[in-house]
Formats: C-alpha cells, structure tokens, sequence
C-alpha cells in the first residue's frame, strides 16, 4: 500500500474504533438520528421509483421512523430501509476521498434533507434535518472557500458511522429478535417462504459486503495505478475521467498526511 491508501484506511479504522466505543452515549445521538432519517428515506426513494406515492416522513426521539406511502412494489420498498441506508455509507465512504466527490455527496445528502420536510415531517425531523443541512452547508463552505481539505473528514465519518449503525440496526432488529411490525417481518409477509430472521441475515451480509466494497474501491482509487485516472476510468481502465474527474484523490490524502 501506498502512503494515501494507508493515511485512508488508518482514519477509517479510527472512526470505527470511536463509533464502537460511544455509539450508544448521547455524543452519537444525533448520528444515530441521521441514520434513521436515511433508512426512512430510502424506503421514500424506493416508493418514487416503484411509482408509488409518499404522504410522510417522520423520524422521532425514540431512533424510530416512519414513512407513510400508497402504491409502489412493497417487495423493493420494504427491504430498502436497512439496506438502504447501507447503500448511503456506502456512498459517503467512496466518494470521501475528492473535493468535487465529497462535495457532490454532501449536496446530495443537504438536497434530499430539505426536499423531504416537505413530506409532513414531524418536529423532531424538522430539527434534525435543518440542523445538518447547515451543518453540512458549512462544512461545503469552508472546504471550498476557507480551509481544505476538511470536508473529506465530515463525509467519510458520517459514511463510517451510517455503515456500521445500518449493520448493526439490522442485527438488532431483524436478527437478534423478531418483532412484528419490524421490516423484516413485513417482508415475510409479502414472501411468507422466508422466514424474518432469514431476511434480517441476508440484509445484514448485503450492507456489509456495501461498507467493504466502498473501502475496496476508495482504496482502488488511491492506488498507483490510478494516478492518472478519473473517478469512473479507475474502476472501468477504459475512460479516462475528463468528464467531471474525481480529481486524483490521492493528492487530497497527501494534503491529510501533511496536515
């Protein structure tokens, strides 16, 4: 490994340690929020996209969430909670290592946190989500026009943190007990053939194979071999990335170890 692959994986694992170590203290609170704001949100997207249509998001106090919907493939909608919000850490994590990638995945999590309040939120996601769109706005700022690279850290802990509360919701809810009015088992319901806990199993592996695979391909991106390479031309090794290129995300990394 290289110098950027090993400063990367270093920090990454640092972040792991801390989110083990006080995921459940009040400081994590707010992350653990966010994480169920997302879950709620990708059952939403997966509404849109099966041409159903949303009526509410609402995320509460309790770490739980509802979004109410009419229409759409319940057997998509369903499973796209948990794994859903696996598919966000995912994203944070691969996109973390750029300025313009970092930035795109910050926008998109400030766009989809405004556009879904208006979907009947309730106070307590109202106040979550505007606290992070300026939190997150912030941070875009600072990086573009104060101090960089600061926003790569901020994405890649909220990717760290939303991976690893996506794997361990999923043990907590779907596969260490069964409750009746859990994703899980709604999605026996709709596919009585398999059992909830067996559901709760293959989700779990899916939103881990999505954190590795993120880690996999950030590190690919910092790799030698992508010196030269755009974002998109480092995983395919045909395209050489002039359109909107992921800005050779090991100079960033060698910014952080100067840093």
């Amino acid at each position: 490994m290289n110098e950027p692959q090993i400063a990367y994986l270093t920090l990454y694992l640092i972040y792991i340690a801390i989110i083990l170590l006080f995921h459940n203290t009040l400081f994590m609170y707010p992350f653990r929020l966010l994480t169920t704001f997302l879950h709620e949100l990708s059952h939403a997207i997966a509404c849109w996209i099966t041409c159903g249509d949303v009526r509410s998001i609402r995320v509460f106090e309790n770490e739980g969430g509802v979004t109410s919907y009419v229409g759409g493939c319940r057997l998509l909608i369903i499973p796209a909670g948990y794994v859903g919000a696996a598919i966000w850490g995912s994203i944070f994590v691969m996109f973390s290592g750029g300025q313009k990638t970092a930035t795109g995945a910050a926008g998109a999590l400030v766009a989809m946190l405004l556009i879904s309040l208006c979907y009947a939120p309730n106070r307590t996601m109202v106040a979550l989500n505007l606290c992070y769109a300026i939190v997150t706005s912030i941070f875009i700022y600072l990086e573009w026009w104060v101090f960089s690279p600061i926003l790569n850290f901020v994405v890649l802990f909220y990717g760290a943190f939303v991976g690893i509360h996506a794997i361990f919701d999923t043990y907590q809810d779907t596969i260490r007990r069964t409750v009746l009015r859990s994703d899980a088992y709604a999605c026996y319901e709709e596919c009585p053939c398999c059992m909830p806990r067996c559901v709760g199993i293959q989700w779990a592996i899916c939103n881990i194979v999505l954190q590795l695979g993120a880690i996999w391909i950030a590190m690919m991106q910092l790799s030698d071999e992508c010196e030269d390479m755009g974002w998109w031309g480092c995983l395919s090794g045909v395209w050489d990335g002039d359109n909107w290129e992921f800005e050779r995300v090991t100079n960033t990394f060698e910014d952080w170890l100067k840093w």
